[in-house]
């Protein structure tokens, strides 16, 4: 079975610090301006942490701080999860916000809903 994932024009390690970099972001400050084509992919990926943060005893921190620092993990398990703990799913929200005057790249606002 194929994965479906875009390539956003990277090779793998780029590609993945990138989405590292940028769910880092959106969960520093919960609300990022980028393309469509990043918010879509990085909406995968943080949705899926935000997930694991809910689960919240050792084992999901530990891997949580394998992906990010411990501010970061802290922040997710402790303020971010909590807020979503009724919630099954949908923890993030896509705003199309339409063409980039330089290239024409379609943009997008990813928030934490």
């Amino acid at each position: 079975m194929r994965r479906k994932s875009r390539k956003l024009s990277r090779k793998r390690d780029q590609r993945k610090a990138l989405l590292r970099n940028l769910v880092r972001e959106l969960f520093l400050k919960e609300k990022i301006r980028l393309t469509e084509a990043k918010a879509k992919e990085i909406s995968i990926f943080a949705e899926k942490l935000i997930q694991k943060a809910k689960i919240g005893d050792l084992h999901s921190k530990k891997l949580l701080a394998r992906k990010f620092s411990k501010n970061i993990v802290k922040k997710l398990v402790n303020e971010i999860a909590p807020r979503y703990k009724e919630r099954k799913g949908g923890y993030t929200r896509i705003i199309k916000l339409g063409k980039r005057k330089s290239d024409g790249a379609k943009m997008a606002i990813i928030e934490l809903v």
